[in-house]
C-alpha cells in the first residue's frame, strides 16, 4: 500500500507542475569519484610478504605467520576484496620450531597438487632454513614430514624468502637469499634447478646478485622472477624491513640462472605518502594488466605490530621493456 501511496503522490506533484519544471538531475560524481577503481590497502591488517596465485577460479594469497595461523590463507575473486581462508599449514614439519613461520609462495603443479616453499626456524641450526610441503589444494592443508630442510645455510646465516619460478620450457627453479644480515656478512640471491615434482634440488646453485647499491643498504631479499616477452626481470626488496627505506629494484637476467644485471641505481618502489617500506612482491597478470602485490606499513607507525604491513596492489606498466610503479597510492583509478 505505502508503494501505491507513493506513486499516486508522485503522479499528483507531475500535474499540479504541469510538466514544465524538469526533474531535478542525478549529482555528477567528483572527478576523485569518477577515476578512484580501488582503494589501498587491500588487505587492512597484519599480512606480510604477500604471495598470490590464481587457482580453482579464484584468487589465494599466503603469509608470514601471524594470529591467522602459520601459513595464513585469503581468498578473493577479483583482486580486492579478500575473505580470511583459514591456516593453510596447520601442522609444522619435525625440523621446524614454531613461530617464525615466513614469507610462503606456491608452485603449482596441476589442479590437485601445489607445493608451498616456505622460511621456518630449523630447530638443529638454529637459523631460518627453507622447507616444502605438499597439498592438494591451495588453501591447504600443506604437509612436510622431512625431518631436515631443503635449505639451510647455516654457515651463511641461514637460507629464507624461497621463491618457485616456472621457465617457458617447463624447467623449475627456486630462487632464495641466504639470511646474511642474521650474522653481518653479504646476502646473495641464489637460484637453483628444482627436481620436476618440486620437492628436491638438482644441479648446483648459483649467485645472482648482491647488496652493491647505495640504497639497499645491508641487504636484498624475496627474490621473485618473472619472464615478459624473453625477458628475464628478478624483482627484489632491499634495506631493513622495518624502516621507511625498505624499497623494491629489479635486476635483468640471461636466464633463471644468470646472470643479472641491475639497469638501475635506483628503487622502482619506494615510500610515498601513502605507504611505507613497500616490498616483498609477487607479480600477477589479470585481464591485460600485470600487478605487484606487496606490502606496506602505515606511514605513521612503521614497524609497529598494529596494524603491521598490510597487503596493497600496484599496478605495472612497461616503458619500452622497463617496469614502471606509480606507487603506493591509497586510491587507484582502474580495477585490476
Amino acid at each position: 500500500m505505502r508503494l501505491l501511496a507513493a506513486a499516486g503522490a508522485v503522479l499528483v506533484l507531475a500535474a499540479c507542475s504541469g510538466g514544465t519544471e524538469p526533474a531535478e538531475p542525478d549529482p555528477v560524481p567528483t572527478q576523485e569519484e569518477q577515476q578512484v577503481g580501488f582503494i589501498n590497502p587491500v588487505v587492512d591488517r597484519d599480512f606480510p610478504d604477500p604471495a598470490v596465485i590464481e587457482a580453482d577460479g579464484a584468487y589465494f594469497a599466503h603469509a608470514t605467520n601471524s594470529r591467522l595461523g602459520n601459513v595464513p590463507v585469503m581468498t578473493s575473486a577479483d583482486l580486492v576484496s579478500w575473505e580470511p581462508a583459514g591456516d593453510a599449514m596447520p601442522v609444522l614439519a619435525p625440523w621446524v620450531t614454531g613461530g617464525r613461520t615466513w614469507a610462503p609462495e606456491i608452485a603449482v603443479h596441476g589442479p590437485d597438487r601445489y607445493v608451498l616453499y616456505y622460511t621456518a626456524l630449523g630447530t638443529a641450526s638454529g637459523r631460518q632454513c627453507v622447507g616444502r610441503a605438499v597439498a592438494s589444494s591451495p588453501s591447504g592443508p600443506f604437509v612436510d614430514d622431512s625431518a631436515e630442510p631443503l635449505i639451510c645455510q647455516a654457515d651463511e646465516g641461514g637460507s629464507i624468502d624461497a621463491s618457485p619460478f616456472t621457465d617457458a620450457d617447463g624447467t623449475r627453479y627456486l630462487l632464495w637469499k641466504n639470511d646474511g644480515n642474521a650474522i653481518g656478512v653479504d646476502t646473495w640471491i641464489y637460484a637453483q634447478p628444482l627436481s620436476e615434482d618440486g620437492l628436491s634440488l638438482v644441479g648446483e646453485s648459483v649467485r645472482l646478485m648482491k647488496q652493491d647499491q647505495p640504497w639497499e643498504g645491508t641487504l636484498v631479499e624475496a627474490p621473485f622472477l618473472w619472464l615478459r616477452d624473453g625477458t628475464y626481470y628478478l624483482f627484489y626488496s632491499a634495506n631493513a624491513y622495518d624502516s621507511a627505506a625498505y624499497a623494491v629494484g629489479y635486476a635483468l637476467c640471461d636466464g633463471p640462472l644468470g646472470p643479472c644485471s641491475k639497469p638501475s641505481t635506483e628503487p622502482i618502489l619506494a615510500s610515498t605518502e601513502d605507504a611505507a617500506g613497500p616490498g616483498h612482491c609477487v607479480l600477477i597478470e589479470k585481464d591485460g594488466r600485470t600487478w605487484m602485490v606487496h606490502h606496506a606499513w602505515p606511514p605513521e607507525s612503521v614497524g609497529s605490530a598494529l596494524p603491521g604491513r598490510t597487503m596493497w596492489l600496484t599496478e605495472v606498466t612497461w616503458d619500452d621493456g622497463v617496469p614502471v610503479l606509480d606507487g603506493p597510492r591509497a586510491a587507484v583509478d582502474v580495477v585490476p
